[in-house]
């Protein structure tokens, strides 16, 4: 039993629209599926990936509309790394984020470049050369050899960040390369997992910070993970419906909030694959809400639609 990898992050934002803008424009990603919080049907729930939604793939955010920004600190993941293909990538990039006003810095060797989205979370675009299968959506502006292939990796703070955290190790199966740094490997795909040390300011949750971050796992075992981490004296939550997966969440020593999240049934057991994100898509347990939903959402205008209507 071991975990495939990534599933998918999530994030909070103060603005619906401009997050839109920002990760299905300017960034390229599909809009995957335009949804609410299961807890709160009052705010959207929006997903970004490849054009298939596959896990390793998706960003997802919850709008909190008017938020205030947020600030990273201990317990808290602070950086997301996006593979890009290539340093000539890296270069494509610095000059499309330059082109949308975005600030962005480039590493000395031209093989990262750092940048905030609109809520001021971090970015890192990385060149994915060590083996992870391409995850990438197709953009009319962004070049199939330099579009981004999916989520390599993400870094969080941490006391006694050098330390090796056996609850990743031994429980989760992590491996640990030294220095706070460690590799999730699964059948298909990996990701990179860090710890650095965290900053004397305090946490502040908020616009721009990340919620959680979701592991993949094969149906069958997913049951096996609660008990694992149960028997590991883990706070572990019941067995959540989250319509395109099932979900458990816990948080791990450090304070991160996990949640190991099943492969199937996907993003399309709802709409047809072509048009995913194209409609708003209720959970099951919201949907005698939707005439409600639909009159008070703000409305979000999905960059690839409008293209599409445009060129018809």
């Amino acid at each position: 039993m071991r975990l495939e990898g990534l599933h998918h992050i999530t994030m909070i934002t103060g603005d619906a629209q401009s997050n839109v803008a920002f990760y299905a424009d300017t960034l390229g990603l599909r809009l995957v599926k335009k949804t609410v919080n299961f807890d709160d049907p009052s705010a959207y729930h929006l997903y970004f990936g490849d054009e298939s939604g596959a896990p390793g793939s998706i960003l997802t955010w919850f709008e909190f509309a008017g938020a205030v920004r947020g600030r990273a600190g201990i317990g808290m993941i602070h950086t997301l790394q996006l593979g890009v293909p290539s340093a000539a990538s890296i270069e494509f990039w610095a000059t499309r984020l330059a082109d949308r006003g975005v600030s962005a810095e480039r590493s000395g060797d031209g093989t990262s470049l750092v940048f905030e989205d609109p809520d001021g979370l971090r970015l890192q675009l990385v060149v994915a050369d060590d083996g992870n299968p391409p995850l990438q959506a197709v953009h009319p502006e962004v070049p199939t050899e330099h579009a981004i292939t999916g989520l390599e990796g993400a870094r969080a703070y941490s006391m006694f960040s050098s330390v090796e955290e056996s609850v990743l190790t031994d429980v989760l199966g992590f491996e640990h390369e030294g220095n706070g740094e460690y590799r999730l490997q699964g059948v298909d795909r990996h990701f990179h997992w860090a710890y650095d040390a965290a900053p004397a300011l305090a946490p502040r949750p908020g616009a721009g910070t990340v919620h959680h971050i979701a592991w993949a796992s094969q149906d069958d075992d997913h049951l096996k993970w609660q008990a694992r981490i149960a028997e590991a004296d883990g706070y572990v939550t019941e067995v959540k419906d989250r319509d395109y997966f099932n979900a458990i969440y816990f948080r791990e020593p450090r304070g991160v909030l996990f949640e190991i999240a099943t492969m199937s049934p996907g993003f399309a057991v709802d709409e047809d694959a072509a048009h995913l994100g194209e409609a708003l898509r209720l959970p099951k347990q919201h949907e005698h809400l939707r005439a409600e939903l639909e009159r008070t959402l703000q409305p979000v205008v999905n960059p690839r639609t409008v293209a599409s209507e445009v060129s018809a």
